[in-house]
């Protein structure tokens, strides 16, 4: 059996599906025996961060190590490039992972200053600019240089390694495709509850997330069948005024509902049906989530969506033709939906499991000479 590594994962903001990703990975690599440790951003997350932190704290044996990082370049990143060097001279880690933008930054030029071997994935975060603004070119450009110091690359889907590919280049760097993974108690079927709606979003109230086509769509839905169909929409952000008034002036307001944020696993029994209207996406944590707790599911056929699930589930982003379509025919046969879901269910038990995610990436280190 080989020796355990000593890992230590960088990441900027302890938010979202990055910082889920990372939980998970930190989890799995020390339940499988290795020694692992976090270095985060000491000003992002509030309360919510620290209680997760908390609840990861044992798995950590090389510490949790929060710092001040800055979202946007500038002077001080000099300065927290040296507080993380400093800590990763003091554990000496053998892999340094970094996760996101900033966090590949960190990770792969503190990894020039100790032996350790530094990975990086992207998660999105610099795949969203274009050469074609000043500010874009400049991420990108800094992206191309760090391969020369990266000692492969980890992607969430194979459309994030596509577009890395297409944008950045992998300048002959090895580079392996390991979807996220769920735990076993992630695994069960969540009962609607007696209010629940036909339909439920769960996500970040933004233009990006489509909750303005989901809106479009239930109304001409509720038009053709001439059913009333409502709606949980479980979320905050930007746009979420924005939303209200669409659904307002759509004639919903009494059959769309917004709750605000709350867990995920605590907004599946809000709603029969899970809808993803996503403009873009890479590999979101909710569809995984949502197969798990065996909810039907009608998503655009965005980014890595398209490797989680079948067509019979995807509609082209931004349509809310078809999305109302897809709505009429899911609500029209739930016997037919129900089955397709416990076969998703099914599906991502053996697809999408942590520690195995956990397992690849780890034999990827190695690959790579950790």
């Amino acid at each position: 059996m080989p020796p355990a590594l000593s890992i230590v994962h960088v990441l900027r903001a302890p938010v979202g599906g990055l910082f889920r990703h990372v939980r998970d990975l930190a989890r799995a690599q020390a339940t499988a025996g290795h020694d692992v440790g976090i270095i985060a951003d000491a000003g992002t997350g509030g309360e919510a961060a620290a209680a997760a932190f908390g609840a990861l704290q044992p798995h950590c044996a090389l510490g949790i190590h929060r710092l001040v990082m800055s979202r946007l370049p500038g002077p001080g990143d000099m300065a927290t490039l040296q507080r993380i060097g400093k800590v990763a001279r003091r554990i000496r880690p053998h892999v340094l992972h970094g996760h996101g933008a900033k966090g590949g930054l960190y990770a792969r030029l503190a990894a020039g200053r100790t032996q350790a071997k530094a990975f990086y994935t992207p998660h999105g975060g610099v795949l969203h600019y274009q050469w074609s603004s000043p500010a874009g070119a400049l991420y990108l450009m800094t992206e191309r240089m760090l391969l020369q110091r990266t000692d492969g690359l980890v992607f969430v889907c194979d459309f994030e390694r596509r577009a890395f590919e297409s944008k950045i280049g992998l300048g002959g760097r090895p580079n392996k495709v390991v979807h996220n993974g769920l735990w076993p108690e992630d695994f069960s079927p969540v009962r609607p509850a007696p209010e629940a709606a036909d339909l439920l979003f769960i996500g970040e109230l933004r233009h990006l997330k489509g909750v303005d086509v989901l809106i479009a769509a239930i109304a001409e839905a509720s038009r053709r069948t001439g059913r009333a169909i409502t709606a949980t929409i479980v979320g905050d952000g930007p746009d979420r005024q924005a939303f209200e008034q669409a659904a307002e002036q759509a004639g919903l307001a009494s059959t769309v509902r917004f709750t605000g944020a709350m867990p995920a696993r605590a907004a599946f029994a809000l709603g029969r049906a899970m809808v993803i209207p996503s403009r873009a996406e890479s590999f979101p944590y909710i569809v995984l989530e949502a197969m798990a707790a065996g909810l039907p599911i009608i998503a655009s056929g965005v980014g890595g969506i398209v490797e989680a699930l079948d067509a019979s589930c995807l509609v082209p982003p931004g349509d809310a033709a078809a999305l109302a379509e897809a709505i009429i025919l899911l609500l029209d046969d739930p016997v037919s939906t129900e089955r397709a879901a416990k076969r998703r269910l099914e599906d991502a038990r053996t697809r999408f499991d942590a520690e195995k995610m956990g397992a690849e990436i780890t034999r990827f280190y190695r690959k790579c000479g950790a």
